[in-house]
């Protein structure tokens, strides 16, 4: 196995979990337990991880794990809930995009669908976005029309956040919001870890006419730090087919309309 690749299965069970043991990590991967020492001390120096005895516990950077990461998790639940989501968009909307690797897929996905049917030189779509990896995928897009928000960039998730970006949300309409985050469920609403990121996609919220919420089913029922909005603010939520029923029907009863791909 691949050094990346046994980096991103340790992050995720220290995600899960809160802690990896070596041994254990070593007989679920079929590496030595040296390689696993050798893999969490170089994840302990990118500060992804604090190094135990015997192992590994999270700290606050690996519990929001960078973008990098979080790319490489349901890739496929992701490219189908992105499809999903991009089918519900008109043409001709002005749609914002909060950061995050789900909503990246929906900005790809539009970026594609407006190259096809962008005939004309018009832009068959305009996407606003806080996300400077989105921004740098859509540049050359010529049937984009893209706008980026100000702000300071924070690193974890390639996103710009702060009074800059909310300056310049003030000034524009948007109709529909496509916004992701770390949990979503009828009791908390959408959540994510970080209260800056809270914020930004709370202020796109509120200048949209409508809220998709983007999330894989490993995020239903579940909730992070920071509150982005509750139940009663999201009109769409696009999940995978892994969702329960049950989860599926509780969000309907709250009023949601839900879309699984």
């Amino acid at each position: 196995m691949k050094q990346r690749d046994r980096w991103t299965h340790v992050l995720g069970l220290i995600s899960r979990e809160g802690f990896a043991e070596i041994t254990a990590i070593a007989d679920e991967l079929g590496v030595s337990p040296a390689t696993v020492r050798r893999d969490l001390d170089l994840l302990a120096e990118q500060q992804l991880l604090t190094r135990t005895r015997g192992g590994a516990v999270s700290n606050s950077t690996a519990y929001d794990l960078p973008l990098r990461y979080n790319a490489e998790r349901n890739v496929t639940q992701k490219a189908a809930i992105a499809q999903a989501a991009a089918a519900c968009i008109a043409e001709g909307s002005v749609v914002a995009i909060s950061g995050g690797t789900t909503t990246t897929e929906v900005a790809r996905t539009l970026a594609l669908r407006a190259e096809a049917v962008g005939a004309t030189q018009r832009p068959s779509i305009t996407i606003v976005t806080n996300a400077i990896n989105i921004a740098h995928e859509l540049t050359v897009r010529p049937h984009i029309r893209l706008v980026v928000l100000g702000g300071v960039v924070r690193p974890q998730s390639y996103e710009l956040t702060g009074h800059l970006a909310e300056l310049t949300l003030g000034e524009i309409a948007i109709d529909e919001a496509v916004i992701g985050g770390n949990g979503v469920d009828v009791v908390h609403g959408l959540s994510c870890h970080n209260e800056g990121e809270a914020a930004i996609a709370r202020a796109i919220q509120d200048r949209a006419a409508r809220t998709t919420v983007v999330a894989d089913s490993s995020k239903l029922g579940s909730h992070a730090f920071a509150r982005i909005c509750g139940i009663g603010r999201i009109d769409r939520l696009v999940t995978d087919a892994a969702a329960p029923e049950q989860t599926i029907r509780e969000f309907r009863d709250a009023g949601v309309e839900v879309v699984v791909a």
